[in-house]
């Protein structure tokens, strides 16, 4: 089993490099660990693989997204023990010893590396679920990319945070005050906006009409298929659509 999974780590780490992956970048990942078939030692492995390509000096981000467990029935959240709700990698990336996580109750994102603490920290001055100094937001700012793995291209938390500029009519639901508890154990109570959606579904993967390669680049990690975004471009190109229409990446339902 050794010898399998340090192969499929190789392999996955080729394949993500192949794809554009920066060695000593950072790196927001939305995964889906089913895309990538039989992955012997599981998401453990696919983390590895994913360290490997940005390497000792990269950054690895993962969202950590709560909105199923912390609800207005039941608004708190634990930094320390709250689950993410989007996908078995993200969690199991949550609880790995040295991850460290933003304090956000219903968008937090985990990371770890030389940036974390930095892109991370700054989260729990927010209001809103992606505002100015969430990691959706500041991802830009240090030349990140987002990887897409197995998921396509829907679930794309960071153009919450340029939506979040031109607030369109759908974004932004009712205020809510929230219970949070940090790494110890300490509770404050914060009011956040949240964001709403009623009646309207997201259609993120419409940036593949507006983001070309460099920019946007597709391929196979894997059995996966993947999709690299590069933040700050993706940001330029998103902005520009939504001064246009501001309702182009959603449909009414």
């Amino acid at each position: 089993m050794h010898k399998e999974k340090n192969n499929f780590v190789q392999k996955f780490r080729i394949d993500l490099q192949n794809l554009g992956v920066r060695q000593g970048g950072v790196l927001l990942v939305h995964s889906s660990l089913k895309s990538l078939g039989r992955v012997p030692g599981g998401p453990e492995t696919v983390v590895q693989g994913l360290l490997a390509a940005v390497g000792e000096h990269g950054t690895l981000l993962m969202p950590a997204l709560t909105y199923e467990s912390v609800r207005s029935d039941r608004p708190i959240f634990d930094v320390r023990s709250t689950p993410s709700c989007v996908g078995i990698i993200s969690e199991h990336f949550r609880t790995r010893p040295g991850t460290l996580r933003s304090i956000h109750p219903t968008h937090s994102v985990s990371g770890v590396g030389p940036w974390a603490t930095e892109i991370l920290s700054p989260h729990i001055q927010d209001s809103t679920p992606c505002g100015p100094n969430s990691p959706f937001h500041r991802l830009r700012n240090y030349t990140g990319q987002i990887l897409m793995l197995g998921c396509g291209l829907r679930p794309n938390t960071a153009i919450h945070a340029i939506e979040e500029l031109s607030k369109p009519p759908y974004l932004f639901g009712s205020p809510l005050i929230y219970t949070l508890i940090n790494e110890l154990g300490e509770t404050t109570q914060k009011e956040y906006l949240r964001h709403g959606f009623v009646n309207w579904q997201q259609r993120y993967d419409r940036i593949a009409d507006i983001l070309q390669e460099p920019a946007l680049k597709s391929g196979s990690v894997r059995t996966a298929n993947a999709f690299l975004i590069e933040a700050a471009e993706l940001w330029e190109a998103v902005k520009s659509k939504l001064e246009q229409n501001p309702v182009y990446f959603v449909d009414r339902i």
